[in-house]
């Protein structure tokens, strides 16, 4: 076994953050960017950090980075405080708005990159060409920096993430800059990075990129975590399923479908709601089997986006009657 895989092995919790404050301005002028979050994140996982603008994303990562001092709270890195050189080593970190020297070619900002994590010349030089291939900028390694477009630059960020295949990858607005085939490739190379067992904990505003990519969820808002859930269990019930049906002579509409799916009469026929493909295929199978007549049964997607947005508003609302977050809107009851 290697030192890198022993240290994976000895570390299931890759990023712990406890009741983390984080404040900017002194006296009448400060500003809380960050109130009181805590989570972790596990070896192997591969988070989606998400929220609105001002939720406190960018203040969180920079101090999980070292960049910035907490005001109170504790953040840990492979058991590090966050920000020493041992925690950091380990990381591929890729900024909101990265800035590159312009008239640096895309090679030599690699080896500097690569360099910083101690990579010899003979191994950049055998993994730049690839990289970049996999990137989307195959040939590009002699291009002034000054000549990329921004997609492009953050193409070679990602690359300069990911030059010395680093055990976790932290990335600050995932697809920021990027077109959709660019979107598309980004997120074959995290595919890729996941399926090896890399930690990816990200930021983003683009929903379906935690659909495609995530174990996960942390949705954040005004500096906190208001809601944690697998991925699975997210999706799951944002497939609402109508049946319309007639029961058999005698039969008791409730006693067919079974608990835990309500039944409403609308004179002729009867009505129920599900939430959840396997709940659905078991109400459709015991209303055949009980021989009523099945009328009418159809399927609406809720968006993540308006799952999203209806959890933030509740949240606002629940805090503007001091009684906390009500099931959002229009969407679904949260368990």
């Amino acid at each position: 076994m290697t030192e890198r895989d022993s240290n994976r092995a000895a570390d299931p919790v890759v990023m712990k953050v406890e009741n983390l404050v984080v404040d900017y301005g002194k006296g009448t002028g400060r500003v809380r960017a960050v109130d009181g979050m805590s989570f972790e994140v596990r070896r192997g996982e591969c988070i989606g950090f998400v929220g609105p603008n001002g939720a406190g994303k960018s203040s969180t990562i920079k101090t999980l980075m070292g960049f910035i001092f907490p005001t109170s709270g504790k953040v840990t890195v492979f058991g590090e405080t966050a920000g020493t050189v041992a925690s950091r080593e380990r990381i591929g970190y890729l900024p909101e708005v990265a800035l590159y020297y312009p008239f640096m070619k895309a090679r030599e900002l690699l080896e500097l990159y690569g360099g910083l994590h101690r990579m010899g010349r003979s191994a950049l030089s055998a993994r730049i060409p690839s990289l970049l291939e996999e990137v989307g900028l195959g040939g590009k390694e002699e291009v002034l920096l000054k000549n990329f477009s921004k997609g492009m630059q953050q193409r070679l960020g990602i690359a300069q993430a990911i030059i010395s295949d680093p055990e976790l990858l932290v990335f600050d607005e995932l697809s920021s800059g990027l077109d959709p085939i660019g979107r598309f490739d980004l997120r074959e190379v995290l595919l890729r990075l996941k399926s090896e067992g890399r930690t990816i904990f990200f930021s983003s505003h683009e929903l379906s990129e935690v659909e495609d990519l995530c174990d996960r969820v942390l949705i954040v808002h005004q500096g906190r975590c208001v809601a944690e859930k697998n991925v699975e269990e997210l999706l799951h019930p944002l497939n609402r399923f109508t049946i319309y049906f007639t029961p058999g002579e005698g039969k008791d509409p409730q006693g067919i479908v079974g608990e835990g799916v309500q039944v409403e009469n609308e004179g002729r026929r009867f009505r129920c709601e599900i939430t959840g493909a396997d709940q659905y295929a078991e109400t459709l199978r015991r209303l055949a089997a009980s021989g009523a007549n099945i009328l009418e049964a159809s399927n609406e997607q809720v968006s993540l986006e308006k799952y999203f947005m209806n959890l933030i508003r509740s949240v606002d609302e629940g805090k503007m009657a001091a009684s906390g977050p009500s099931p959002p809107k229009g969407a679904f009851t949260q368990t």
